[in-house]
């Protein structure tokens, strides 16, 4: 389909926590748009998802036709055998990354997508790009904060 965007994305993080960030490159016809971005304290969970949720924020067309091509088994599973609707029918009790969940399914709605999982460090060129931009990203000397993170040894649990 000559209207699909491609996207294709990856997270890292040098321990899980530690420093993380993000490779997104986006493809449609003859345009092309890369985009990355480090944390200073993240999970790789967390820079997968929001590999994602960057690159279909960055369309600017409502209602596109999109393929997102990943290697997280946890970000395409939790969308393609539904997990994440049950997640969100229960407010996300007891779930990680809720915060990032709610702004996917925020831009999610947006559009017609479907996921690709495909194998990681497989060669893939726009994988094993995206890939290099997450881990140069994460080394980066001006990392972002990941507000929404929440250490474990930081959540309260009352119940």
């Amino acid at each position: 389909m000559s209207n699909e965007i491609a996207i294709y994305t990856d997270g890292a993080s040098s321990g899980n926590p530690g420093p993380g960030g993000y490779g997104v490159v986006l493809k449609s016809g003859k345009h092309r748009l890369e985009k990355s971005e480090g944390f200073r304290l993240t999970t790789n969970n967390r820079m997968e998802l929001l590999a994602v949720i960057t690159g279909l924020e960055a369309l600017k067309k409502i209602g596109s036709n999109v393929l997102v091509y990943t290697d997280s088994k946890y970000v395409a599973d939790a969308v393609e055998k539904g997990w994440v609707f049950q997640w969100e029918s229960k407010a996300f009790k007891k779930k990680r990354n809720p915060d990032l969940w709610i702004r996917f399914l925020k831009i999610y709605r947006k559009h017609k997508v479907r996921f690709i999982w495909i194998k990681g460090h497989n060669n893939e060129p726009e994988n094993e790009l995206c890939d290099r931009m997450a881990v140069e990203a994460s080394k980066g000397n001006t990392l972002s904060e990941d507000t929404g993170y929440v250490p474990e040894s930081e959540k309260i649990n009352l119940f």
